[in-house]
């Protein structure tokens, strides 16, 4: 709370923005979970699961790495989805024939299908409203929403704190 109140008295932006920012990203969030929820219910895929379908079928044979950096989504949570798109037969991995470390994830003719048959991203309703829009207005969206996601990724200038200073800066007294 008093980074809030500082930021603010510095007069570097109004409360209400704020405020309004907040209950932006909240309509944002409700909108993707009622989206999540209709998609598992049409398609049987999580969005995850369907990003990472739609970043093989677009990439083509990738290996986990990649697929992570495409969807922005770490790369422990790429290969647990993996591994249940493979139990379901939707996707194949292999080892790379140059490299035995290297393992690629491809699409079975499942997965192709799964991946054409999805609606698009967060339903045909915004694809269509999305698409009436300006072009300038368009990119106007896109640049301010990645503007705002940048915003609510945390920095390290000097990287996260290492265990002992943590401990020491828990256990030290307030004051």
């Amino acid at each position: 709370m008093p980074e809030r109140a500082n930021a603010a008295s510095d007069g570097k932006f109004h409360p209400r923005e704020l405020k309004a920012l907040e209950k932006a990203l909240r309509r944002i969030v409700r909108a993707h979970d009622l989206h999540s929820k209709a998609l598992a219910k049409s398609t049987g895929l999580t969005a995850a699961q369907l990003i990472i379908l739609r970043g093989i079928a677009e990439l083509g044979q990738v290996t986990s790495t990649a697929i992570s950096a495409y969807a922005d989504i770490s790369l422990a949570t790429v290969v647990m989805v993996l591994d249940n798109l493979e139990e379901r037969g939707i996707i194949q991995r292999y080892r790379s024939d140059e490299d035995r470390r290297v393992v690629h994830t491809r699409l079975t003719a499942l997965g192709a299908e799964m991946v054409a048959k999805a609606p698009p991203p967060f339903g045909q309703n915004f694809a269509s409203r999305f698409a009436a829009m300006d072009e300038t207005r368009r990119r106007e969206i896109v640049v301010s929403l990645s503007a705002f996601a940048d915003l609510l990724t945390p920095v390290f200038v000097a990287g996260p704190p290492m265990p002992e200073e943590t401990v020491s800066r828990a256990t030290k007294p307030r004051g």
